[in-house]
């Protein structure tokens, strides 16, 4: 075979497998309900008793947030973010609520 046949192949097979990657990663996904969002969220934060500190830098949480965008209807995400602020017992909760609402582009006030 040629060189041009076996790098076409290569890519071939790369592709098919990233689409494995993305079918299996979206079943993982649809399962999810808004106290499993309240969970990974909270597993996500860093805090001590004041306040939560990786809010801004992590793309995880800004990922994560666009998931339940897309699985959840709009009345559940501001409260998907309070109570899982909640959940961290930080004293600086409104600041947090406030940031992550913004970083995902969600109105917390109805």
């Amino acid at each position: 075979m040629k060189s041009t046949d076996l790098a076409r192949r290569d890519r071939e097979i790369r592709k098919a497998r990233k689409r494995e990657m993305v079918l299996e990663r979206k079943s993982q996904r649809e399962g999810r309900s808004a106290g499993d969002y309240i969970n990974l969220l909270s597993e996500r934060l860093f805090y001590d008793s004041e306040r939560i500190y990786n809010i801004e830098q992590s793309e995880d949480i800004l990922m994560l947030l666009e998931e339940m965008k897309e699985d959840l209807p709009d009345r559940q995400w501001a409260n998907v973010i309070r109570k899982a602020v909640k959940r961290t017992k930080v004293k600086q909760k409104d600041t947090a609520i406030e940031q992550l609402a913004s970083m995902g582009g969600i109105d917390i006030n109805p």
